[in-house]
């Protein structure tokens, strides 16, 4: 089948409209992973060994089951316990539930890199939690968590056409729909390519920024 550029060009307002779920789909799974990821951390550093047992296993039971099945138990199955959920929603909740299990490893392996003298030198000198975290530890626990949560943040980005499974049109839904109702797929399919290519050239570029900018911090 020959490249159609009057197809193609016909597409791509329909394919733009699913590349914008797309990325709400993954800035919100970012954030949603972002806090998940970092209660599931402070929790694993509780003192109680039930607390810190229990959540060791709900970590590696999410990262241990594919993503595609937590979001089939999440759109199909919740439903029938009385938890229905609007299917952006549930891939939002999904992706970030997915995440935060690997988000959580991040930050516990920034956190721990920080020096043991580190927290010791701030209770010596009276600072109070928040001040130890704010002023001693994140500053030095941030630049290391960088490289692997910029890794996982396009991971994720990429992911997002998993979420077609559960009826969310992004980006790779609405390139089955076209393709699908013209029986086409060569121009759906390569645009598709091009757009996630082009994100994450942007993203790729932005995300080494962030690391150079904060990597200083980190001295």
């Amino acid at each position: 089948m020959e490249w159609d550029w009057d197809f193609a060009l016909s597409i791509l307002p329909t394919l733009l409209q699913g590349l914008q779920i797309t990325l709400l789909a993954t800035v919100l799974g970012v954030v949603v992973a972002a806090v998940l990821g970092l209660v599931f951390a402070l929790l694993r550093r509780s003192p109680s060994r039930t607390v810190t047992r229990t959540t060791g296993f709900v970590v590696e039971f999410i990262r241990g089951t594919p993503l595609l099945v937590q979001l089939y138990f999440i759109f199909y199955v919740l439903p029938d316990i009385g938890l229905r959920l609007p299917a952006l929603a549930a891939g939002v909740l999904g992706m970030g539930l997915h995440y935060a299990a690997y988000f959580a490893e991040v930050y516990r392996g920034g956190i721990e890199a920080v020096p043991r003298g580190q927290w010791e030198a701030a209770r010596a000198t009276n600072l109070t939690a928040r001040q130890t975290w704010v002023h001693v530890v994140l500053p030095q626990a941030v630049p290391p968590m960088i490289p692997a949560m910029a890794n996982y943040v396009l991971a994720m980005f990429k992911e997002t056409p998993l979420l077609s499974a559960i009826t969310v049109m992004e980006l790779m839904g609405q390139a089955r729909s076209v393709a699908n109702s013209t029986y086409r797929y060569v121009e759906p399919i390569t645009l598709v390519g091009v757009c996630f290519l082009i994100v994450s050239i942007i993203s790729v570029v932005g995300l080494r920024w962030l690391e150079r900018r904060f990597g200083r911090f980190g001295k």
